[in-house]
């Protein structure tokens, strides 16, 4: 049998060399001393006798023995040589009894490279190995600035928890993600039951993920994995049969895919219009008749966010009364959502809408499991392939707000309050204090967070003397208090000045149409697997500002007339020269910030006084949208 299998790896071997000739890459093994850096830039640590997974095993620790194997780690000498018989003894004696004895390697970036056993590991993967014993040297290179030294570096952390050595992410953060997946504290020290566990699972999913062709797409298994569990909870997928995993990786291959691709939200800034030809005109099909259901977080009487929303659903049933049917679900929590969801469908509802950040996990998947249902989620660079998302470009709104705060403020301090620090609302923060800035170049836009925890906001602005201040976006309806908008603070009175208005009924009764009138489809692209984001402006009427009579004609002209050029696509509040606080942004006085730039911006502007906050320093209510949308600042 040794020699049969010989001949079958020899071939196998020689296979892989002419495939990996032609392509032009290196046919024999990889050697780690042609890729170490210099000596003096790395240092080395015994992990002593380790399980080494095969997959794992990219090369050979010298010039020595690569050319006795194809890149595979399959034989190519003759079958004649003295290494083809000590092969073929090898095999015979892992058939009869197991190989025991165990190699000696190095591991370099999460890759194993074989000092001593080369034979053995060829005999193990010829035989379809998931691992093999070794006494294993890790090399650690110095820290350094790319992508991959990040990961291994975080990946050396979570070893200190977790001596799991199969598991790889292409993503900085991945590990502290799966740390938190799993349901482990930071810093929490794995059990060897919990260690177990973790290898049933993930080994199941593997299995089922490459078998559906998860090798094809450019992302690694582990990305996938943490995809699935972040979606679906660690504790369910243990839960399931490898049959029900099977059925859920085929369902959310899409999901998958998204990881592989670069650019993976696709922004839509303008509602599709639909030119009809003259037989549309003269006869006009019937419209689809929807059930929408709307569930909210909070209730329209205790929350201004629900409130907009509340009054966007009721301006539809205005709108479409004969063709539309509304319902609502309120106080919603992450442990309800699932059954509000599954309510709205059992109700027959055929599109949902949930409406913030938080629900968007859930929302994905109901509509895995209910692909007729249309399911959209309020929220802004979220990141998947079977719901859509929207939001509002406020920071068109909050530019004219900070000129206004700048034109009737009697000093140049100005306060802005903002809550959460995600995605759009860095953007609304610089737009405000960018507005500011061009009607007084020496106003100071002094930055608040009303989501940190043991803070007293009203106090600071006391004690700062700000005349003007920006507070929340609308009034809540169940509480009697003028701090909203923009307000002039006289000796504590606020005397409101403008506000800014999310007029979601504008956005839901054009998003409507475009069902109505079938333009919805041509949003998506199915040979291109992008993310779709609707982010809609002023130009499209679903962000506007409101101004008081306590407002100068003059400040309201030019209001009016700054509404217009951005309306218009003259004028983009983030053009031109601009400054963050650490330095110069963009330098071209011609230029823009493109909708990207606007959306994922982590900096702010050299006006501000303040910065953005870490997560651990935000009240326990922020914790969920964090997670869901907050922005992740590059460090420098």
């Amino acid at each position: 049998m040794g020699k049969e299998d010989y001949s079958k790896a020899f071939k196998l071997g020689k296979k892989d060399y002419q495939a990996r000739m032609l392509r032009g890459v290196k046919p024999t093994l990889l050697v780690l001393d042609d890729i170490l850096p210099e000596k003096g830039s790395y240092s080395e640590s015994q992990l002593g006798l380790t399980q080494i997974p095969i997959d794992q095993i990219a090369g050979t620790k010298t010039f020595a023995r690569s050319s006795s194997f194809a890149g595979n780690f399959m034989p190519i000498l003759r079958e004649s040589t003295e290494f083809a018989v000590k092969w073929a003894e090898l095999s015979s004696s892992h058939l009869n009894e197991g190989i025991r004895d165990p190699v000696k390697a190095y591991e370099y970036m999460n890759q194993f490279y074989i000092e001593e056993g080369n034979k053995r590991v060829s005999v193990m993967k010829y035989f379809g190995a998931v691992s093999i014993l070794g006494y294993v040297t890790r090399i650690i290179p110095k820290r350094a600035e790319d992508r991959e030294n990040k990961i291994y570096y975080e990946y050396m952390d979570f070893y200190q928890l977790a001596p799991i050595n199969y598991i790889w992410f292409s993503k900085e953060g991945s590990f502290a993600k799966l740390q938190k997946a799993v349901g482990k504290e930071p810093g929490e020290v794995w059990s060897e039951e919990e260690l177990l566990r973790f290898s049933s699972v993930y080994s199941r999913f593997a299995a089922e993920y490459q078998a559906k062709g998860g090798g094809k797409l450019n992302i690694t298994v582990g990305d996938a994995f943490l995809s699935l569990i972040t979606l679906y909870g660690y504790q369910e997928i243990d839960e399931k049969t490898t049959s029900e995993i099977q059925e859920l990786v085929t369902k959310s291959w899409e999901e998958f895919a998204l990881l592989a691709e670069d650019a993976v939200v696709d922004l839509k800034m303008k509602p599709n219009q639909k030119k009809k030809s003259l037989l549309e005109i003269l006869h006009p099909s019937a419209p689809r008749h929807l059930k929408i259901a709307f569930i909210y977080e909070k209730t329209a009487g205790t929350s201004a966010w629900t409130y907009a929303h509340e009054l966007g659903r009721l301006h539809l049933e205005q709108t479409f009364p004969e063709v539309i049917e509304t319902v609502f679900y309120e106080n919603g929590t992450l442990e309800q959502i699932d059954s509000l969801l599954e309510a709205a469908i059992d109700e027959g509802c055929n599109l949902i809408f949930t409406t913030t950040p938080p629900f968007a996990q859930a929302s994905v998947k109901a509509a895995i499991a209910n692909p007729k249902i249309q399911i959209l989620n309020c929220s802004l660079n979220t990141s998947h392939r079977y719901i859509r998302t929207y939001y509002a470009r406020m920071h068109e709104a909050k530019f004219l707000m900070g000129a206004i705060a700048a034109a009737m403020a009697e000093n140049s301090r100005l306060t802005y309050i903002a809550d959460y620090p995600i995605y759009g609302s860095i953007a609304n923060i610089n737009a405000f204090a960018l507005g500011a800035k061009m009607i007084n170049p020496r106003a100071k836009v002094f930055l608040e967070w009303s989501t940190k925890k043991e803070i007293d906001i009203e106090e600071k602005i006391r004690k700062r003397g700000s005349s003007c201040v920006s507070g929340r976006d609308m009034v809540i309806p169940e509480e009697a208090s003028r701090f909203f908008g923009i307000y002039h603070i006289d000796e504590w009175h606020p005397r409101n000045l403008a506000m800014p208005i999310w007029h979601w009924g504008k956005f839901y009764e054009q998003l409507i149409r475009t069902i109505m009138e079938g333009t919805w489809k041509y949003d998506d692209d199915p040979s291109v697997k992008k993310a779709i984001n609707y982010w809609w402006g002023m130009s499209e009427g679903v962000v506007d500002v409101i101004c008081s009579k306590y407002l100068p004609n003059g400040t309201k002209r030019l209001v009016d007339l700054l509404k217009t050029t951005i309306c218009s696509e003259t004028f983009n509040p983030f053009s031109g020269i601009l400054y963050s606080q650490t330095g110069v942004v963009s330098d071209d006085p011609d230029g823009s910030l493109t909708p990207e730039e606007i959306m994922t911006m982590d900096w702010l502007a050299d006006n501000i006084i303040g910065r953005i906050p870490a997560k651990e320093e935000l009240k326990e209510q922020a914790e969920p949208v964090i997670d869901q949308q907050g922005v992740k600042k590059e460090e420098g």
